[in-house]
């Protein structure tokens, strides 16, 4: 059994010794975790502030604390959460994600010290506070600048997404991801896999039907074929197409992203760039999709327009922090080429990988 340390854990002391603009001075320490630092910070505007929430299972990598509350139930799960408070949680698939959103908060401060349209990052989890203390230790370990936080100790917390003003909820529960985005909030299911942290630059990869833009066009591509497909696209080419769950999280960091000046020596390190990987061909359907996003006044750096072309190689050069994509095996096969993905189930592609199970469940049956 591993030591138990919970008798003499120092508990992580806050002083705060200058309120002038709103700015704190905290001294984090604690017993295992690292020698004591001081992180000045300023607490975000909910309200104006682009709002990440993230679980602790898209955070940190803790299947195996999973499996046991899973296995071997609640106590058993708390008992080790525990005697492993002093052990820091490994990295999940959005933690360099995180990191990353506190790399361009501090590009935003130093332009600007009074920056209010910031990243702010809230902590969603199920846990108790009991066993939350390991997660503040990993936190704080890890040096990420989380300050807020929902500990809903068993209950759904998604009721509370809309009051923290969310813009984006990562979680790797799948169910609470599709009732996020059925209440109108971007969120994506993270794929769990080991990420080796890309650049310090923040990269996000996104797909275009049923992520940007709404499922319409890709209804057609299943329900109807190609051909009715492009002759479709072809016809509505000037008109913008419909809003995608993850719209208006993709503008907002575009909002940020036009904060730092462009020039043509420093595009490429801008602290933010942003990607359009789709399998929509670029003569027969790409306009569409060009004209959707001028419309929008959304300006997305780099645009592949693959034509049915595997996505995973160019996700492997691109290198982003996260890939979003509505179907499983663009997901699947981005994740084992290690590039970090997260889900978005939403739209057709999820009535017809019902369909799929269904058909191939039926065919091992007989």
């Amino acid at each position: 059994m591993a030591e138990n340390h919970h008798n003499h854990l120092e508990v992580p002391s806050v002083l705060v010794d200058d309120y002038d603009n709103n700015k704190r001075s905290v001294n984090v320490s604690s017993t295992e975790l690292g020698t004591p630092k001081k992180r000045k910070f300023r607490d975000a505007n909910i309200y104006k502030a682009l709002v990440v929430a993230v679980s602790s299972r898209a955070l940190f990598n803790v299947e195996d604390e999973h499996k046991i509350s899973y296995e071997k139930g609640l106590q058993e799960f708390i008992r080790y959460q525990v005697e492993h408070e002093n052990v820091p949680c490994k990295p999940g698939t959005a933690f360099a994600f995180i990191k990353a959103l506190q790399y361009v908060n501090e590009k935003l401060l130093e332009l600007d010290p009074q920056e209010e349209e910031i990243f702010d990052v809230v902590l969603m989890t199920q846990n108790h506070g009991d066993t939350s203390i390991r997660l503040i230790n990993s936190i704080n370990h890890y040096e990420l600048k989380i300050e807020r936080a929902t500990l809903s100790g068993g209950s759904n917390p998604i009721e509370y997404l809309k009051a923290w003003n969310t813009s984006l909820f990562l979680s790797a529960n799948k169910e609470l991801v599709k009732e996020a985005l059925e209440n109108g909030i971007a969120a994506a299911a993270v794929q769990h896999q080991d990420v080796n942290p890309p650049t310090q630059q923040l990269r996000v990869a996104f797909d275009g039907d049923a992520v940007l833009f709404s499922d319409e066009s890709e209804r057609i591509v299943k329900e109807e074929g190609l051909v009715n497909f492009f002759e479709h696209e072809t016809k509505l080419a000037n008109e913008p197409i419909g809003e995608g769950p993850l719209k208006n999280f993709a503008e907002k960091l575009g909002r940020i992203q036009k904060k730092f000046p462009k020039t043509s020596a420093s595009c490429c390190e801008m602290p933010i760039r942003t990607y359009l990987v789709t399998a929509r061909s670029m003569a027969s359907a790409g306009k569409r999709a060009l004209v959707t996003l001028r419309s929008w006044g959304l300006e997305i750096d780099e645009t592949f327009f693959l034509s049915g072309a595997k996505k995973a190689p160019f996700l492997e050069t691109i290198k982003p922090h996260l890939f979003f994509d509505d179907q499983e095996m663009h997901i699947l096969a981005a994740s084992e080429s290690g590039t970090p993905s997260a889900h978005v189930p939403h739209g057709v592609a999820q009535e017809y990988g019902k369909k799929d199970k269904v058909k191939k469940t039926l065919s091992s049956e007989f």
